[in-house]
Formats: structure tokens, C-alpha cells, sequence
């Protein structure tokens, strides 16, 4: 087995106690907090499998809630970011669900504001690494680890082959790319895992063309 750094070895930098239930699960609420691109008003965790068992004990329900104000998984205000959550305002909600899923660590996340609002389904997969399944009723896969753009567009002929080009045009390497459509000729999501960060200039050009509605942006 290859490891790409000693941190797959021995794990993330953490608040503990669990780089599953904590770390992992700090990470998919800061990939929500990041796909939201802004300040939510309310969110709500639908917790399945052991992350219901076994949240409270583990510091599951803080580290969602840390993510989704925007810490990191070493971020010490994890311990108390539901006090800090509802200094801000912010309305959180945990709800154990007894629906069977395919991976024990699973949260769905929804969250919003008075003008919008999204969800997302998350697994925490161990040491630290997630996985985003769903993303308002689009199935992907998003590890959360790397740099990634979330392009929303027109399901026509040429959508991906310019938003491609674009990145190859930069010079930017794409490591993992899936397109998810709802219905044929509907409205699709492109979801693209690169090697580098993308600048606000890469992603106007992106967001100007022609079939594309909406581009999300995902740091490491």
C-alpha cells in the first residue's frame, strides 16, 4: 500500500476523540459550510448508522457544527461551537435516524437561510477522509480533501469539453472528474478534483460560458 504522506499513516491534525467521528465529520460540515457559500441561518443533521448511536460521546454533534461555522479539524472552538453557534444565531438541530444506509458514518445535512437553502449527504470514511455522496438530489463523489471546482450547466454537447479545455488552457490538472445529471438534457453537475487551487480568474472565465449557470469552488 502506497501513502501519500505520514498523515495517512497516522491521521489529521484533530480535535478528538475520533478522527472518524470528529475529524471526519468536522470536514463534511466545512465542505457544507463551503459549498453554502455563505452564512447559514439554521442547519439541521439527520444522523444514520453509528454517528446516531454514538454522536454525543464522540463529539460528533460539535464537530458538524464547528464545520459548518467554518473551523478546521485542529480548530480548538470545536469543543464549544455550539455555544458559538448560538451566539451567532445559527439554529442547529440533530436528529437520529433509524433508516439503514450503506456506510455507518452518514450524515445528511441541510441548511439555509431566508433565500436559500441546500443539502448534502456525507460519509465519514475513516482517518479523517469524507466523502460528499449527494448534492441536492445529485449523486457525485467529492472526497473534501483536494482542491475542486462544482459546476452547475445545461446537460448539452460541449459543456464539459469547454469547461476542460479551460482548465487545460491554465494549466490545471484534473484528478478526478464525474458528471451527474438529474434527467437527460436537464440540468447536470460537473464535479471536478484538481492538483492545484483555482483563482477567481479561472473561475470567472468558467461561470462566463455560455451553458454553465453556477460555479461552487472547494479548497483543501
Amino acid at each position: 500500500m502506497k501513502y501519500r504522506s505520514v498523515f495517512d499513516i497516522i491521521g489529521p491534525v484533530m480535535i478528538g476523540p475520533s478522527s472518524s467521528h470528529t475529524a471526519g465529520a468536522a470536514r463534511i460540515g466545512l465542505v457544507a459550510r463551503q459549498l453554502f457559500q455563505k452564512e447559514p441561518t439554521w442547519v439541521e443533521f439527520h444522523l444514520y448508522g453509528s454517528f446516531a448511536k454514538t454522536y454525543l460521546g464522540h463529539g460528533t454533534d460539535v464537530a458538524l457544527t464547528g464545520g459548518v461555522l467554518g473551523y478546521d479539524t485542529s480548530d480548538i472552538r470545536i469543543t464549544e461551537s455550539l455555544k458559538f453557534a448560538e451566539e451567532q444565531g445559527l439554529i442547529v438541530s440533530f436528529h437520529e435516524e433509524e433508516a439503514q444506509t450503506d456506510h455507518p458514518n452518514t450524515v445528511r445535512i441541510r441548511l439555509g437561510d431566508k433565500q436559500s437553502e441546500m443539502e448534502l449527504v456525507g460519509i465519514s470514511i475513516g482517518g479523517g477522509k469524507v466523502e460528499i455522496k449527494e448534492l441536492n438530489g445529485f449523486q457525485l463523489r467529492l472526497s473534501g480533501n483536494h482542491p475542486a471546482i462544482l459546476v452547475v450547466h445545461h446537460d448539452r454537447f460541449g459543456a464539459i469539453a469547454s469547461v476542460s479545455t479551460a482548465l487545460a488552457k491554465h494549466q490545471i490538472n484534473i484528478g478526478h472528474m464525474e458528471v451527474s445529471r438529474k434527467e437527460v438534457g436537464k440540468e447536470a453537475l460537473m464535479v471536478i478534483e484538481v492538483d492545484q487551487n483555482i483563482g477567481k480568474d479561472i473561475l470567472s472565465e468558467i461561470e462566463k460560458m455560455e451553458l454553465v449557470t453556477q460555479v461552487t469552488k472547494i479548497h483543501e
